[in-house]
């Protein structure tokens, strides 16, 4: 090899000895780099794999919801149909008020036949008790008239004997004659006058006797009119009483076929129930498994923003300082561990970047370092991760501000990241940066 003219061997020797200590460190930097590009491919198709696993999670998920809003129609047209059997249980119990209203109209005109029936009866006893009146009045009528004409027979023989004797008398005196002449035409008047009375009384009963028997002509048509109304009274009540009894058949089975559909029913419903019970359940399961999944994807997609922010430092610390150096927390041991105590150092170790430089527009400023917490979604927990492990270093000697970088970052992080100064890095955007640096510069 030859030597560059005006170096000495010495010179020479340590100019190649400082190109190939500079080659070797470039070969292990261009191996590790490598490295790198080969795990970035890995974790991208990771990613890829993830993403799909995602998809499939989603369009489960969208499954699961289209079964969801099914399980819900269901449950909707069940709560309907619910609803249509307590109309028609409503219904049912209007018609059984409707009924048992009836059953009492029917019970109350039962009431009040009876109570006809019982009128009729004593109706009925009262004429038997005229007609027996009537019967003794007829028959003490015949009795009188009996008596009557009995007398008349035993005047009207006592009439013949008189005149018997009259004869005899006439043919024994003629002196009487004229007396006999007048008693004979007094008797002659009177017995005219009897016969004239008898006349008359038997043409008034003859006339009691047509009243009589028009009297109870009437009475006994009357008679059968009742008992022709009785008669149907009674069948009435036979057609009410057997229709009492069909209506109690067919309430009686109704009330069974209502009851046998409501225990269907209430089965159907308890099985709906437990049906639901196992849905949700499985629901909750797989809540539960799409939540790991989601953790592990947050998991997954932190460190790959983790590696993200460290292997491309510059991108995205750039804007705000010069001559920047990115580390993990690990590649700073031999300066770290032993400012800080062994628990402080191993919680440190746990800090996701550490990144140093100068404020870029501030030129006289005093070297900087970054304690940086990536998430893809920043919440409080990282916020407070991050101003913690900031105090670690700066206990440890440094000029250290808390950073938070994410992909997106809650309400209440935010907020507590602009109260306690701390830098949020989102979206290639920094904010609260002037006044966290303002406050580590002092």
């Amino acid at each position: 090899m030859t030597q560059l003219q005006g170096l000495t061997p010495e010179m020479y020797k340590a100019i190649v000895a400082v190109v190939d200590d500079r080659m070797k460190s470039i070969r292990v930097t261009r191996r590790e780099y490598d490295r790198l590009v080969a795990a970035q491919a890995r974790t991208e198709a990771a990613l890829d794999r993830l993403a799909e696993a995602q998809a499939r999670t989603e369009a489960r998920l969208d499954a699961l919801a289209e079964a969801q809003a099914r399980t819900e129609a269901r449950l909707d047209a069940l709560a309907e149909a619910q609803a249509r059997t307590e109309a028609r249980v409503n219904e049912l119990a209007e018609a059984q008020a409707r009924t048992e209203a009836r059953v009492k109209e029917l019970a109350e005109a039962q009431r009040r036949t009876e109570e006809a029936l019982k009128a009729l009866a004593e109706a009925q006893a009262r004429t038997e008790a005229r007609v027996k009146e009537l019967a003794e009045a007829q028959a003490r009528m015949e009795a009188e008239f009996q008596k009557y004409r009995e007398a008349s027979e035993a005047r009207f023989a006592r009439i013949e004997a008189a005149l018997d004797r009259l004869a005899e008398a006439q043919a024994r005196t003629e002196a009487r004659v004229k007396e006999l002449a007048e008693a004979q035409a007094r008797t002659e008047a009177r017995v005219k006058e009897l016969a004239e009375a008898q006349a008359r009384t038997e043409a008034e009963f003859q006339k009691y006797r047509e009243a009589s028997e028009a009297r109870f002509a009437r009475i006994e048509a009357a008679l059968d009119r009742l008992a022709e109304a009785q008669a149907r009274t009674e069948a009435r009540v036979k057609e009410l009483a057997e229709a009492q009894a069909r209506t109690e058949a067919e309430f009686q089975k109704y009330r069974e076929a209502s009851e046998a559909r409501f225990a269907r029913i209430e089965a159907t419903l308890d099985r709906l129930t437990e049906a639901q019970a196992q849905t949700e359940a499985q629901l909750r399961d797989l809540v539960q498994v799409v939540k790991k999944m989601q953790d592990t994807l947050a998991a997954v997609k932190g460190r790959q923003l983790e590696f993200n922010y460290h292997y491309r430092a510059g991108a995205y610390f750039g804007p705000l300082l010069r001559r920047l150096r990115a580390f993990l927390p690990v590649e700073l041991e031999s300066e770290l561990e032993t400012r800080l105590s062994a628990e402080d150092f191993r919680d440190l170790l746990s800090l996701d970047l550490v990144v140093t430089g100068q404020p870029r527009h501030l030129p006289d400023a005093p070297q900087v370092w970054l304690a940086v917490e990536v998430s893809s979604v920043v919440d409080r927990h990282d916020v407070e991760r991050a101003i913690h492990r900031a105090g670690l270093l700066r206990r440890a000697g440094l000029r250290a501000i808390p950073v938070v970088a994410g992909e997106d970052i809650t309400v209440g992080a935010q907020r507590d990241a602009e109260a306690h100064r701390v830098v949020v890095l989102q979206d290639g955007q920094a904010l609260f940066w002037e006044a966290a640096l303002a406050d580590v510069l002092g």
